[in-house]
């Protein structure tokens, strides 16, 4: 039977690829992806055939994906961070009811909540909700809700997409929503280009977190009620070292 793969490169560093992804890719003849993350893993798999679409047309590049894998070609379909997690896993399995000889395989990456966690600490120790604030698939008032449920369930909140060009004062937005939940002190952190040149990290509180400056490269994180700063980290701790005392 023909296959697909739709693999998680992770953040862009290949020393942030699972194995799995990279042997994956390595076997396989054609990938197909976003224009962005196709110039990331193109140093790494310099012999392969590239399919890149631009944004906005994730539809298309599946589909072209499963026409290659239906023709014989061992063809990849590409994620960043993990493709369950806002990535093409799902659109991949929902397009492939119209390939019935076309057999999809999930290879699973490192999302940003756990690489961009990592470089902050550990900011997602207890339990925790991941929320992107674009609202181009998904209805801000939904988004509103989602916000304000977590924050009221003192759960630590993850951002993806914390803001664009057009979507210049979500974040504040975000912050307006959890404030009315959490004190204005609480640790929060900001982690740009995870994995790539320029990576950097910023702890910061939510007051500050209001008026921050990010963009599409940035993951947000928002401490509970118990998170705290120790030294350059932010920790939301799952309650060991309390329950040992």
């Amino acid at each position: 039977m023909n296959k697909l793969y739709v693999v998680g490169i992770g953040p862009g560093d290949k020393n942030m690829m699972t194995e799995a992804a990279l042997d994956t890719l390595k076997e396989c003849e054609v990938i197909v992806g976003y224009k962005t993350y196709i110039d990331i893993i193109k140093p790494i798999f310099a012999d392969k055939e590239y399919i890149s679409t631009g944004m906005g047309s994730e539809a298309e590049r599946c589909t072209i994906a499963l026409e290659r894998a239906s023709m014989g070609d061992k063809t990849a379909v590409i994620s960043s961070g993990d493709p369950e997690v806002y990535g093409m896993a799902g659109l991949c399995i929902e397009l492939g009811k119209n390939f019935p000889d076309v057999d999809i395989e999930i290879i699973a990456g490192v999302t940003a909540a756990l690489s961009g966690g990592a470089v902050a600490g550990a900011p997602l120790g207890h339990d925790f909700a991941v929320i992107s604030l674009s609202d181009l698939l998904t209805p801000w008032e939904k988004i509103e809700l989602r916000l304000e449920l977590s924050a009221k369930a003192d759960m630590a909140i993850c951002l993806y997409n914390p803001s664009s060009k057009k979507r210049g004062d979500y974040l504040k937005k975000a912050c307006d929503i959890i404030l009315a939940y959490r004190k204005n002190d609480t640790v929060c952190a900001l982690v740009r280009n995870i994995g790539r040149p320029g990576e950097s990290c910023r702890i910061l509180t939510l007051g500050q977190l209001r008026a921050a400056h990010t963009d599409m490269f940035t993951t947000v994180f928002i401490g509970n009620s118990q998170t705290v700063r120790i030294g350059k980290y932010m920790v939301t701790p799952r309650g060991y070292t309390l329950r040992e005392v």
